[in-house]
């Protein structure tokens, strides 16, 4: 099973939507509220430039943001990116 972890802010829907589909599915993940202006920008690195919330990895996998969270769940490539069964 792949480590879930989510870069969030606590007044943002998008990461509240992230966090409840993660829930709903029985994921638990690693949150980390990136205030503190250090974690945003090593945030940032790792997500490619990216620099809004959330930004979701699983495993080294860099999935994005909520958008494209759902869309993998959509796909149902989500488990198997979890599970680390992903192709």
């Amino acid at each position: 099973m792949n480590k879930v972890e989510i870069y969030t802010t606590p007044t943002c829907p998008y990461c509240h939507a992230a966090k409840a589909l993660l829930a709903k599915k029985g994921v638990s993940f690693e949150e980390r509220t990136v205030i503190d202006p250090a974690l945003r920008e090593a945030m940032t690195q790792r997500a490619h430039g990216r620099r809004t919330v959330p930004q979701i990895f699983v495993g080294e996998t860099h999935v994005g943001g909520y958008d494209d969270l759902a869309a993998l769940e959509r796909q149902g490539k989500l488990d198997p990116l979890i599970a680390g069964t992903a192709a």
